[in-house]
């Protein structure tokens, strides 16, 4: 994020207040609430509601996304948290953190995790450093 000379976020777009949104976005607003069992609208969908065809789509796919298949819900939050350390999104990274321990994330299956992203991240590098060449059983 941005930040100003005296150390405050600096935003693109403000955030669209929950109380004042009305149309789709009050609509997709209330469908989050209702699904996530959340009393407030986070910050991400406050400011990509500034676009509200973006709002809903965003919605709709994360809703279908990361609901139970093969994969259970809490597998799919950790990828996420995965995923968005090793894209330094902090607020993802905070948020995805968040919805993984209600869902059951132990600290010490966040700190595994975040050891396998520290080595995938590191083994990444070397072998794309080294220019290694996949082994044909690999293949």
């Amino acid at each position: 994020m941005m930040v100003s000379k005296l150390g405050d976020p600096m935003t693109i777009f403000k955030t669209i207040d929950e109380k004042k949104a009305s149309g789709k976005v009050k609509k997709v607003f209330d469908n989050i609430k209702k699904e996530r069992k959340i009393k407030n609208i986070p910050n991400f969908w406050k400011t990509i509601a500034n676009d509200p065809e973006t709002l809903e789509r965003t919605w709709t796919s994360l809703k279908q996304i990361m609901k139970k298949g093969a994969l259970d819900p809490i597998t799919k939050e950790m990828i996420y948290i995965a995923v968005s350390m090793t894209n330094s999104c902090e607020y993802c990274i905070r948020s995805h953190t968040a919805a993984a321990r209600k869902k059951g994330m132990s600290d010490k299956m966040l700190k595994e995790l975040i050891a396998v992203v520290g080595m995938a991240n590191e083994t990444n590098r070397l072998v794309e450093s080294y220019q290694v060449e996949v082994d044909d059983f690999l293949k």
